[in-house]
């Protein structure tokens, strides 16, 4: 099979063959994505200021134990 033949029946299998979804159908599962999002972003942020201000901590204190 040669690659004009596999995109041409890809092509034809995306279009005719393949229901897609109705937008209607679609934007509550769009908003439980962007609020899920959202909400990891936030608990990463949380987490790296958490250890951020905890290495700062270590540190500072290591470096006053030493000088």
């Amino acid at each position: 099979m040669s690659l004009a033949n596999f995109i041409k029946g890809s092509y034809h299998e995306f279009k005719d063959k393949v229901e897609w979804p109705k937008w209607s159908e679609l934007q509550p599962s769009t908003m439980v994505v962007t609020v899920a999002t959202i909400l990891l972003s936030l608990f990463t942020f949380g987490v790296d200021e958490l250890f951020s201000k905890a290495i700062r901590n270590i540190i500072n204190l290591l470096s006053g134990l030493f000088s």
